[in-house]
């Protein structure tokens, strides 16, 4: 009687993509000592001087029927948006002092912009500007959460539940990255070369 032909066993199929290859840069705010691995600051000497400029963003939202009369006549502590303004661009100027690695830097302008988006939200707007090594994204980001925070502080007694939301950069440029901008609450890429990812650097 004759055998049934054997099946040979079904070849697996092996992936023709890539495998990612191990990150081996090591961190440009980390170093190894005697002590084990600590932080330092970037020596930045190097770098080309350029124009460099970044916005961020804070959003503070209030319990309905809340923001409205607050514009009109202020809070307890007085004008709001005046007092936030002035704190936002004082912190910008006080970055260097409050984040640990950040340089301290000469800046140009700092512009703080305070603008309702609707009847329970007010979003602060920070921009800041130098000529420098590095970049002025903290700054930037600095200005806007204090000055979100200085909103808080002139309207806290009247309702403890406002909220501080969504502190972040929303477009930066100069640099060795270029030009960075957020579209649709995702990071963008900039046009600076084929497959080359627009990272924020300082």
């Amino acid at each position: 009687m004759p055998k049934p032909p054997t099946r040979s066993a079904p070849r697996s199929r092996r992936s023709t993509r890539p495998r990612p290859r191990p990150t081996t840069a090591a961190p440009s705010h980390v170093v190894v000592g005697s002590r084990g691995h600590e932080s330092r600051m970037v020596d930045v000497g190097e770098k080309p001087v350029t124009a460099r400029r970044a916005t961020a963003r804070a959003r503070v939202r209030f319990p309905r029927n809340l923001l409205k009369g607050l514009l009109e006549r202020g809070g307890p502590k007085g004008p709001i948006t005046e007092v936030a303004r002035a704190a936002g661009v004082l912190a910008a100027k006080r970055t260097g002092d409050l984040i640990p690695m950040c340089h301290p830097l000469g800046l140009d302008v700092v512009d703080v912009r305070i603008e309702p988006l609707d009847g329970t939200t007010l979003e602060v707007r920070c921009t800041a500007a130098c000529t420098g090594r590095t970049g002025v994204e903290m700054e930037a980001m600095v200005g806007a959460a204090i000055a979100a925070l200085t909103i808080y502080d002139m309207t806290k007694a009247l309702d403890p539940r406002i909220e501080i939301r969504s502190v972040e950069l929303l477009e930066k440029s100069g640099g060795k990255s270029g030009h960075w901008k957020r579209t649709g609450g995702a990071r963008a890429r900039a046009a600076t070369g084929p497959g080359r990812r627009n990272e924020v650097k300082r």
